[in-house]
C-alpha cells in the first residue's frame, strides 16, 4: 500500500472514531440524565407529598422529563470527567511506546543476551527496521505469559517499541515469527499506533465514570448502620452514597459498553490489512498462516494472563482475552477466517506447537530468506514507491546488509557505553590525517582517554565498512542511544557538532548523520510533542522547497541547474513561486528548511520528495552520499526511506 495513502486514511480512521466517540458520550450524558432525573426524584418524593382535607396523603408528582438546567450540569460534568480522564491516560503514553510495554509487563530486551530464542528476535525486528528505512524500535517480551501474541506501540516510528510473549519466543519457527513482526510493522508503518493509543485514551474517559462508581460501593461494603434513632440520618446519607455509586457504575459502564464496541469494530477492520501487508512484506504465506494455526492448537491460544492487556487489546497480534457478549467486543476477525484470507486452502486444521522450537538447529537458510535480486538502475518513481513498506526484495537486501556487517561494530551498536563512540568513529577523517588527529584529540579531551580505547578496538572494522553501511549501522545504534541520560546526551551532541566542523566544512553524510540522530532521539524523548500539520498550502512553504531542492543539486554529481530544474518540474504549481537556484550549499538553511517541513501535510511531503527523488535520481547514476541525503531529509519529515543497495 502507498505510504501516504495509508497515512491519509488513518487519519480518516481518527476522525470517524472521533464520530463514534462522541455519540458513546451522548449515550452516556443521556443515560447519566435520566439517571439524575430518577434519583432526584425519589430523593424529593417524600418531602413533596401532601395531605389532603382528610388526611390522605396524596403521592408526589412525577419528576419533568425535560430538564434543562439539570442537563446542562449532567453534561458538563460530564465532559470534564471524560476529558480529565482521557487527559490523564493520554499523559501517560506520552513517554512512548516503552510505557505501553512495561505496562503490561514487559521487559526490555538486551541487545547482548546469550538467548538465542531473544536474538533470533532482535536480528528479525532489525532486518525488517533496515529494509523498511525506519528507526530500530526498542524490543520487549512479556516473560509471564506462555501464549502466543505479539504487539506494537508508540506515538511515532522514533519511539516505537515491538513486544512478543514468551509463548511466541519459544513456540514459533523464525519463519513464522517473521509473519508476526511483519503484521507488527504493517501498524507502525500505516499509522495504527498513534491512533491505537488515542482510542485507549478516550475508552478509559468513558470507563472512569465506572470506577468512580465502583469505587464508591467498594468504600461502603464495612460500613453498618445501627437502628438507633440518632443514626437515622448517617443511614439515609449512606443510602444515597450507595445510590449514587451505584448510578455511576450504570451509567459509566454503559459508556464503556459502546466504547468497546467502537474498539472491537475499528481494530477487526484492520488486522486484515496487516496480515495482507506481512504475507506482502515476507511473500511467505505460510509462515504467517502457521502462526495463526499454531495459536489455534494452543490451549492458551493467545489470551494474555495480565488483565492489563484487555485495556490495550486492539494492540495486540491475536485476541489478548476472552470476549463477551457473544463476540461484539472481539478485537480481532476470527482464527479461522484469518487463514483462509491468506490461505484459501485451509481445512481448519490446527497445529499443536511444541513446547519450545530447536532454534539452534534452525538455520537462516531455510527461513525464506532468498538472495537479494540485482537490481537494475534506480528511478525516482521507485523511490516513492518504496516509502513505508516492505518487499521480499528488501528483506533479502537488509539481511544480507546486516549479515555483512563486521560483529564487533553491532556489539559496539548495541552498547550504551559504545554506541555513542562508534558514532565518532563514523566522522572520523580518512583522507586527511591532520584533521583526524585533531578529531582523536577533541574525543579525548570531551570523552576521555577510554574511548580512545574502544576507538582502537573497531578502527579495523570501521577502516573496512562501506559508505552503504554507515547510516544503517546508525539506525542499529538508536535503541541504546536512548537509554542515555539527558544529561549525557547534550554532550554527546556537541562532540558530534566539534568532530564535523573539525575541517572547517560539512559533508552531505555528515548532516545527514546529525540530523537523523538529533531528530529520531529528540522526538523518541517527547512524542506526543511531535510536530502537528501546520501547512497545507504549497506556496506557504515554497521557499522552504527551493531550499531542499538547490542543496540537492549541488550534492548531485550531475550539472546543478539541470538537477535543480528537472526537480522543480515535479512542481508545476509551484513554477512561479520557487527561486532560482541557490548559488552555494547552505546546510544550516536546509537545517531550517526542514524543521519548517516536518510540519507540512502529506500531500506536500510526498511531492517534495518525488521532486528531490528527480534531482538526484534523474539519470539513474546516483551517489551513495546523494542518496543518503536524500534519506536524512525523508526521515525528518516522518517518511521512512530504504537504505541504499548493498
Amino acid at each position: 500500500m502507498d505510504f501516504f495513502e495509508a497515512q491519509a486514511r488513518a487519519k480518516k480512521r481518527t476522525s470517524r472514531l472521533v464520530v463514534l466517540f462522541s455519540l458513546a458520550v451522548l449515550g452516556t450524558i443521556a443515560a447519566g440524565y435520566f439517571g439524575a432525573i430518577f434519583l432526584t426524584g425519589q430523593l424529593t418524593q417524600k418531602s413533596a407529598r401532601t395531605r389532603d382535607r382528610y388526611g390522605y396523603v396524596q403521592p408526589a408528582r412525577a419528576p419533568a422529563l425535560w430538564q434543562p438546567q439539570l442537563l446542562a450540569v449532567v453534561s458538563l460534568g460530564t465532559l470534564a470527567v471524560i476529558s480529565l480522564a482521557s487527559l490523564y491516560k493520554w499523559s501517560e503514553f506520552s513517554a512512548g511506546g516503552s510505557a505501553v510495554a512495561e505496562s503490561v509487563g514487559g521487559r526490555r530486551v538486551d541487545p547482548h543476551t546469550s538467548d538465542l530464542a531473544e536474538r533470533r528476535l532482535i536480528n528479525v525486528v532489525e532486518e525488517m527496521a533496515l529494509a523498511a528505512g525506519m528507526p530500530m524500535p526498542a524490543v520487549f517480551v512479556l516473560d509471564d505469559e506462555p501464549a502466543i501474541n505479539a504487539f506494537a506501540a508508540g506515538l511515532t516510528t522514533a519511539d516505537a517499541v515491538v513486544a512478543v510473549t514468551r509463548g511466541t519466543l519459544e513456540k514459533l519457527t523464525r519463519d513464522e515469527l517473521q509473519g508476526v513482526i511483519g503484521h507488527e510493522f504493517s501498524h507502525i508503518l500505516n499509522g495504527d499506533m498513534r491512533l491505537n493509543l488515542r482510542l485507549t485514551s478516550l475508552i478509559f474517559g468513558i470507563l472512569v465514570i465506572g470506577l468512580a462508581g465502583r469505587g464508591i460501593l467498594w468504600s461502603l461494603r464495612g460500613a453498618r448502620v445501627s437502628s438507633s434513632r440518632d443514626n437515622k440520618n448517617s443511614g439515609g446519607i449512606l443510602v444515597a452514597i450507595g445510590a449514587v455509586g451505584l448510578g455511576l457504575l450504570i451509567i459509566g459502564y454503559v459508556g464503556y459498553f459502546f466504547g468497546r464496541l467502537i474498539q472491537a469494530a475499528v481494530s477487526r477492520q484492520r488486522e486484515f490489512l496487516a496480515d495482507a501487508s506481512a504475507v506482502q512484506y515476507t511473500r511467505n504465506p505460510t509462515g504467517l498462516g502457521g502462526a495463526l494455526k499454531k495459536i489455534g492448537g494452543l490451549a492458551l491460544g493467545s489470551s494474555l494472563q495480565t488483565s492489563k492487556s484487555a485495556a490495550i487489546g486492539h494492540f495486540f497480534f491475536a485476541q489478548s482475552f476472552r470476549s463477551n457478549f457473544v463476540g461484539l467486543w472481539a478485537t480481532h476477525p476470527p482464527l479461522d477466517e484469518r487463514i483462509r484470507a491468506i490461505e484459501p486452502t485451509f481445512d481448519g486444521t490446527f497445529i499443536e506447537p511444541p513446547q519450545v522450537v530447536n532454534i539452534a538447529r534452525e538455520s537462516l537458510v531455510s527461513a525464506s530468506l532468498a538472495p537479494a535480486p540485482t537490481r537494475s538502475a534506480i528511478k525516482p518513481e521507485d523511490v516513492l514507491a518504496s516509502v513505508g513498506t516492505l518487499t521480499p526484495a528488501l528483506l533479502a537486501e537488509a539481511h544480507q546488509l546486516h549479515v555483512s556487517l563486521p560483529p564487533r561494530l553491532i556489539a559496539a551498536a548495541h552498547a550504551p557505553a559504545e554506541a555513542p563512540i562508534l558514532l565518532y568513529g563514523l566522522l572520523l577523517d580518512s583522507a586527511d590525517d591532520h584533521v583526524q588527529r585533531r578529531q582523536l584529540a577533541l574525543i579525548a579531551r570531551r570523552a576521555g582517554g577510554e574511548a580512545l580505547h574502544v576507538l582502537e578496538s573497531l578502527d579495523s572494522s570501521l577502516r573496512d565498512l562501506g559508505p552503504a553501511h554507515k547510516l544503517p549501522l546508525l539506525q542499529l545504534t538508536l535503541p541504546a542511544l536512548k537509554t542515555l541520560r539527558p544529561s549525557a546526551l547534550a554532550p554527546f551532541f556537541e562532540t558530534l557538532d566539534a568532530l564535523v566542523h573539525a575541517d572547517g566544512r560539512v559533508s552531505p553524510f555528515e548532516f545527514a548523520l546529525q540530523k537523523l540522530l538529533v531528530r529520531h532521539l529528540t522526538v523518541s524523548r517527547a512524542p506526543a510533542r511531535a510536530s502537528m500539520v501546520q501547512f497545507h498550502s504549497f506556496k506557504a512553504v515554497a521557499d522552504e522547497i527551493g531550499t531542499v531542492l538547490s542543496t540537492l543539486a549541488h550534492a548531485s554529481d550531475r550539472d546543478s541547474n539541470e538537477a535543480y530544474a528537472a526537480g522543480a518540474a515535479q512542481l508545476p504549481l509551484l513554477a512561479s513561486h520557487l527561486g532560482p537556484l541557490a548559488l552555494t550549499t547552505d546546510l544550516v538553511a536546509l537545517d531550517a528548511a526542514l524543521d519548517k517541513l516536518v510540519t507540512a501535510s502529506g500531500p506536500i511531503k510526498q511531492r517534495l520528495l518525488q521532486a528531490a527523488a528527480h534531482v538526484v535520481i534523474s539519470d539513474g547514476d546516483v551517489h551513495i552520499e546523494e542518496y543518503e541525503l536524500l534519506r536524512a531529509i525523508a526521515a525528518t519529515l516522518d517518511v521512512p526511506l530504504p537504505p541504499w543497495p548493498a
